[in-house]
């Protein structure tokens, strides 16, 4: 059950939340709601690029018994950062950008690990898909040890765009996979500014993500089991980079 605390509902006390500049982590809204004022709050809502779902009203009821309208909000615990911005600061402190992008990744769990670690390492923000992510409520925050309180998040519609700005702000992409046989060690420098991409343990990287990458890198496996944890292996990938970059 979400906390309290995160959570929003009612109509108008949701356009309230938005309007006010609180960020939204997601917004569901009843499937078969569409009076005027939803489709005014729906209009707010991708202004400001926040995912919404419609989802039946069962759902909403296993989330709160009271009043919701057919409208519920979950409040984000971090407030998203835009991340032209945090490239540019990058550059203007005279620092090589390191940007985290996770595709897929919907377990709390390894999100706030990743988050930890990430921000442990150095890198300069976490980027995230609008829709299809893990939730950055409290237990992300938990999970994280804090971290999310100090590494910007950036929330992006369309990633193989947002690859695409990246390599055109000067940044390398490399994508880490199991479908390369170029390896991790030895494989050529991870120094300079660089973006990488983690994708999810089912899933992997998504095949648009691995063709728009600069290049592919692998972390070698020597035992029975083909796969790492993925907040693990983006801890290898990370401190390969720190150890090149030291």
């Amino acid at each position: 059950m979400p906390s309290g605390e995160n959570l929003v509902f009612g109509t108008r006390a949701v356009m309230e939340s938005i309007t006010s500049g609180r960020d939204v982590d997601k917004l569901l809204i009843h499937k078969e709601q569409n009076n005027d004022l939803t489709k005014e709050l729906v209009s707010l809502a991708r202004e400001r690029n926040i995912p919404i779902s419609r989802v039946p009203g069962e759902k909403l009821n296993r989330i709160t018994r009271k009043n919701h309208q057919g409208v519920i909000a979950f409040l984000s615990v971090v407030n998203f950062a835009k991340l032209g911005n945090v490239v540019q600061n990058c550059y203007d402190a005279g620092k090589d950008p390191l940007i985290l992008i996770l595709d897929g990744i919907t377990d709390v769990r390894n999100f706030g690990a990743i988050a930890r670690t990430a921000e442990c390492a150095g890198a300069d923000a976490i980027v995230i898909p609008a829709k299809g992510g893990a939730q950055i409520g409290p237990d992300a925050m938990k999970t994280s040890a804090g971290a999310l309180n100090y590494i910007p998040v950036c929330r992006e519609d369309y990633f193989p765009n947002t690859v695409s700005f990246l390599q055109q702000s000067g940044l390398r992409v490399i994508a880490c996979t199991e479908k390369t046989e170029d390896p991790l060690y030895g494989g050529g420098p991870l120094t300079g500014p660089l973006a990488l991409i983690m994708g999810s343990e089912e899933d992997g990287i998504s095949e648009d993500l691995l063709k728009a990458a600069d290049e592919c890198r692998a972390i070698p496996m020597g035992g029975e089991i083909a796969s790492l944890n993925v907040s693990v292996a983006t801890a290898v990938v990370l401190y390969e980079i720190v150890r090149q970059r030291q």
